[in-house]
């Protein structure tokens, strides 16, 4: 190495060593308190405290970044998991001081650990793939590790906050309830998505191909999403009566202004010397639409229906607490928060985030399947 190579890379080297220190320092010294007050409560505690503590002195002395990076790994893992295995008993004999520090020195090893995954995630193929799955799984994890150690550590009264055990425990063994809530929810939600959706998509359209609606419609359309959705939701129970029909109304209501707006403006993003070729060819406006102004909004057509996905829900469920049979996944939360259990409430909530995050996904892997030819698409890839 020449000594201008060597200045040019010791900023470089001295920056990193810097955005690594301080975590890592924090992380170590907490583990160390932790070990303190704790020492060997657990072979596993132990152990993860003591990794901890020399990952971070190999931090500081400028040892291999991997070296580093094992060690936190490793010993998060081994303190996080033996922390859950003897939690109760380490609170009843220790209190809660050496519970702090070592809740402490995870959350900073995890955290020095996500953004290790980070740096070195590579720029395609399945590596790529792999650290991106990593890092939401690691800060997920950490999260739920972090709220079942607070809850039981600490004394939080179930009806407060249950753990994420007991909440997994009850959506266990609730299944079969859950699952007829969820198909009753599941009725509201698609109707009203596809007809807000498709009416919005319609009536953007409308707009584009008579401008002097732009004056009515679009005031108009702003007033109905304005609407407070506690208020339209009993007139639709009135109207529509207590089944999934009036569900599936406040849904379309809550769903139609987002998609007018976004098809409205992503009709307008064709380019004008596309648009004038068109004029060249002596295109209709149909064809026009079909052929240029269409395709380029789909950008826009798909960010309301990412929008719309989980409005939806939450227009369903919200609208289930004004009127509906004894099944729905608002009906549940509205019942089971009136008898105080509170761990229901969440295995009802934990149903409706995961099929919002998965309805949101798959409008995602389409819209990545439509617009790969897209501008915008490759500015985001």
């Amino acid at each position: 190495m020449t000594l201008a190579t060597a200045i040019a890379g010791a900023p470089a080297a001295r920056a990193g060593m810097k955005r690594l220190e301080p975590r890592s320092l924090a992380c170590g010294i907490a583990a160390l308190i932790a070990f303190g007050l704790l020492g060997f409560v657990n072979a596993g505690l132990g152990l993860g405290l003591v990794l901890l503590i020399a990952s971070a002195l190999a931090t500081l002395r400028r040892t291999g970044r991997g070296i580093a990076v094992g060690l936190t790994a490793l010993g998060a893992l081994l303190a996080a998991s033996s922390l859950l295995i003897a939690l109760d008993g380490i609170v009843a004999e220790h209190g809660t001081a050496g519970l702090s520090a070592a809740l402490v020195a995870v959350w900073l090893g995890a955290w020095q650990l996500v953004n290790h995954v980070v740096s070195a995630t590579p720029p395609r193929g399945m590596g790529r793939l792999v650290a991106n799955l990593a890092v939401p799984v690691i800060f997920g994890a950490t999260l739920l590790f972090l709220w079942e150690c607070v809850t039981r550590g600490f004394g939080v009264p179930p009806v407060i906050l249950p753990p994420p055990s007991a909440i997994g425990a009850r959506f266990a063994g609730s299944l079969p309830t859950l699952g007829v809530d969820f198909l009753q929810t599941l009725r509201g939600v698609t109707a009203g998505y596809v007809i807000g959706s498709g009416a919005g998509l319609l009536v953007a359209i409308l707009i584009d191909r008579v401008p002097f609606l732009q004056r009515g419609l679009l005031p108009l359309g702003n007033l109905v999403s304005a609407l407070p959705i506690v208020g339209v939701a009993p007139i639709m129970v009135m109207w529509f009566g207590f089944d999934w029909p009036s569900k599936a109304a406040v849904v379309v209501v809550m769903t139609f202004f987002p998609m007018l707006v976004n098809a409205n403006a992503g009709l307008a993003a064709a380019g004008a010397m596309e648009s004038d070729l068109m004029k060249t060819y002596a295109a209709s406006y149909a064809q026009t639409l079909v052929k240029l102004r269409l395709p380029a909004a789909l950008p826009f057509i798909f960010n309301g229906l990412k929008i719309n996905s989980t409005l939806a829900l939450i227009g369903a469920i919200v609208a289930e607490f004004f009127g509906t049979p004894i099944v729905g996944m608002g009906f549940r939360i509205n019942a089971e928060v009136g008898r105080m259990n509170i761990d229901m409430v969440w295995a009802t909530i934990l149903v409706a985030a995961l099929f919002g995050s998965a309805f949101y996904g798959l409008i995602a892997l389409i819209e990545r399947k439509a617009t790969f030819w897209h501008p915008s698409y490759r500015q985001r890839a």
